[in-house]
């Protein structure tokens, strides 16, 4: 009965929308719920985590990775894991990275029978920052599938713009998704009502509005099934990556008609076993069955590797890239080639952008405030168009609090948030943006220390 599923709400919105802030108020408010809170962050260092203030709930983070692809596997594994104790509480709150598109987090509560059998998807909550709306959807299209998706709007920020402006971006928003309640807010301050317990998500509506709503995105883009025996081996040749990630899973014997059931099967067991560190396996090593492989391909001319196989039978390969692009062969024990029972490209329905990137930057000890400032202001104001979001913690020298940072484009604000205590003082920084200057961010953050 849906009575008795656990409630989720999807928080979504670009970089630098307000999703913390918002998600700290949901935390802070006496509603009675009890709720679980499971974080996807975009880079290279988790630390949303920690602007998250102190609370009693649970709080879950997935890092490196696009909730939508290659940690949705991570997600299915908290929900599953989160159901076995549900009594510890009520809710589920999945804030989603800044630059992931929210259908394909949606899907999870559709695709998945164990997280469909006890999750039910109230809605999908996303927020807008009204000072760089037009900004952020000139910058690709993930700002725009998010209001797209949204069962809520939060036009958040709406202080920093004029008031006479606020009607024409409604005006934006409703153009693009007609259907979502918008909500006014400045620094995300509104009734949690409106965000918790809609009861909005409403499947036929996502399928109207992209029909392959239903069709799963997966880590991988292709798979192939051959039936093998004792001593069969897998070579590749030299392709675009030196390094080939993949799958080997067994798979039963199929009846009539049944291999393409048993190929989306077995992509929903490897998403799962693509969200686990991946195995090194160096050339010449053999290829243990249902774990996630990473084939050190790097140098010259082919390179083979031995199937690891308790009994024979027919297995599936879910691989990284498309054969062609390593000329994958697999062969029998007699060295004859193997050509595959039935084969499968997986459709790519989206790309990231890999012009964003993530850099994160530390130094110990106690930063100079004049000089921060200082440093702070010319990045803003020679990479500020590049730099969409800053975050981090300071140890600022003579202070005795952590003081929490935060930046979109040319605005960054920070407060104190709770004194260091024993706790060893230190300063960490994650920039995401585009022609992000690792080396130089690091020497101007040292620059800065007292």
């Amino acid at each position: 009965m849906l009575a008795d599923k656990i409630p989720v709400t999807i928080l979504t919105g670009f970089l630098g929308s307000g999703k913390t802030t918002l998600l700290n108020r949901v935390l802070s408010e006496q509603h009675g719920l009890r709720i679980a809170v499971i974080e996807n962050e975009y880079g290279e260092v988790g630390i949303d985590q920690g602007l998250v203030i102190d609370t009693d709930e649970e709080v879950f983070e997935m890092s490196n990775g696009c909730i939508c692809c290659t940690v949705r596997g991570d997600l299915i594994r908290i929900l599953t894991g989160l159901a076995k104790r549900r009594h510890r509480f009520d809710y589920v709150l999945v804030e989603t990275t800044g630059l992931a598109d929210p259908g394909p987090v949606a899907q999870t509560f559709f695709m998945d029978d164990d997280v469909r059998e006890h999750y039910a998807l109230d809605g999908i909550v996303t927020l807008v920052d009204a000072r760089h709306l037009e900004q952020q959807l000139a910058h690709g299209r993930e700002c725009a599938e998010q209001i797209a998706f949204a069962d809520a709007l939060v036009l958040n920020k709406t202080d920093l713009v004029p008031a006479e402006d606020l009607p024409a971006l409604e005006t934006r928003l409703r153009g693009m998704n007609a259907l979502a309640r918008i909500h006014r807010a400045s620094h995300a301050e509104l009734p949690i009502e409106r965000v918790l317990s809609l009861a909005a998500f409403d499947l036929d509506r996502a399928l109207e509005r992209k029909p392959t709503f239903l069709e799963p995105e997966y880590p991988f883009e292709w798979t192939g099934v051959w039936h093998l025996g004792p001593g069969a081996t897998l070579d590749l040749g030299e392709g675009p990556d030196p390094s080939m990630s993949l799958v080997v899973l067994p798979l039963p014997d199929a009846a009539d008609g049944q291999d393409e059931m048993q190929l989306r099967d077995g992509a929903e067991r490897s998403v799962r076993l693509y969200a686990q560190p991946a195995t090194d396996v160096a050339p010449g090593g053999s290829l243990p069955a249902e774990r996630h492989l990473r084939l050190d391909l790097d140098g010259l001319g082919r390179k083979r590797f031995a199937f690891d196989l308790p009994v024979p039978g027919r297995v599936a390969l879910y691989a990284q890239h498309l054969a062609e692009e390593f000329d994958l062969r697999v062969r029998a024990g007699d060295d004859q080639p193997l050509a595959p029972a039935i084969e499968n490209a997986w459709v790519v329905q989206h790309e990231h952008d890999d012009s964003v990137t993530s850099v994160a930057v530390a130094a110990p000890g106690d930063l100079d405030p004049e000089r921060l400032n200082r440093w702070l202001s010319e990045l803003l104001r020679e990479q500020g168009q590049d730099i969409f979001r800053m975050k981090g913690f300071l140890s600022l020298a003579g202070e005795a609090e952590r003081f929490v940072f935060q930046g979109v484009h040319m605005l960054f604000d920070g407060r104190p948030q709770a004194p260091w205590g024993d706790a060893e003082r230190g300063n960490q920084l994650v920039f995401i943006g585009r022609n992000l200057d690792r080396a130089g961010l690091e020497a101007g953050l040292r620059a800065c220390l007292a």
